[in-house]
């Protein structure tokens, strides 16, 4: 019967940690460039002498889905998307972070930022000079009109820096950027934006709403399956002593 209980309880720990996925894929349906996280599960035979044919599922972190979002228009000169594969990079905890976000915001002191990090462009953070225009070109050129609104004096202040990395290198740490093993990745060259709009998630709230769903119901089979498991060993111990 434990082999009952062992492929019950596994199974019922695997729904649980899917349902974590979808609910946080499903909560960023909205999110900007968020990218839908992966679950993956393998078996793994239960060490110990006797146990060889006890098997449970494990679960993982899958990876990131990278496929690309849907752009929507904006208008806003600081809102860019990238046009195919590619990420932002940032700065977070004194390393790159990257993200497909391109909502970027300029403070008082001209700092660029995504979601409060620092946007880096290719010699570091970026900070603007006192400007009244501002436009993003295709490379990630930044182009500013000085304060003093003289057209002609409209010069480049710097390059985002732009990267193309593999999901198969990609993870995401508690803040939800991803990140890889190494601190710091070589800008690509071939990465385009577009101006005025913004990626939207690529997180189907249909499909994530039907896996929920589903897993609800697999959830409540493993715990049928638990119960089953528990009626039959009673019922051969009671044979055992004979009552």
């Amino acid at each position: 019967m434990d082999r009952l209980i062992y492929t019950a309880v596994s199974g019922a720990n695997r729904s649980l940690m899917q349902q974590q996925i979808h609910a946080n894929n499903l909560s960023n349906a909205n999110t900007d460039g968020f990218r839908a996280d992966l679950e993956r599960a393998t078996s793994e035979v239960i060490n110990g002498y006797g146990y060889h044919s006890r098997v449970q599922v494990s679960s993982s972190n899958g990876g990131i889905d990278l496929t690309p979002g849907v752009l929507q228009e904006t208008g806003r000169d600081l809102d860019v998307a990238i046009k195919g594969s590619g990420l932002f990079a940032v700065r977070d905890a004194g390393r790159e972070a990257y993200t497909r976000s391109g909502h970027i915001e300029v403070d008082d002191a001209g700092n660029l930022t995504i979601r409060g990090k620092p946007l880096l462009g290719i010699g570091g953070p970026i900070q603007l000079p006192p400007f009244t225009q501002v436009s993003v070109g295709v490379d990630g050129t930044i182009t500013i009109v000085p304060d003093d609104g003289d057209v002609q004096a409209a010069f480049d202040v710097d390059r985002i820096k732009l990267v193309d990395i593999p999901a198969a290198r990609l993870s995401k740490n508690n803040q939800g950027l991803m990140v890889t093993n190494r601190a710091v990745n070589p800008a690509s060259e071939e990465v385009r934006l577009t101006a005025g709009h913004l990626e939207a998630s690529n997180v189907s709230a249909i499909d994530e709403m039907v896996q929920t769903i589903a897993l609800s119901r697999h959830f409540e089979t493993q715990i049928k399956m638990m119960k089953v498991a528990d009626t039959l060993a009673q019922a051969g111990n009671r044979l055992i002593r004979g009552t």
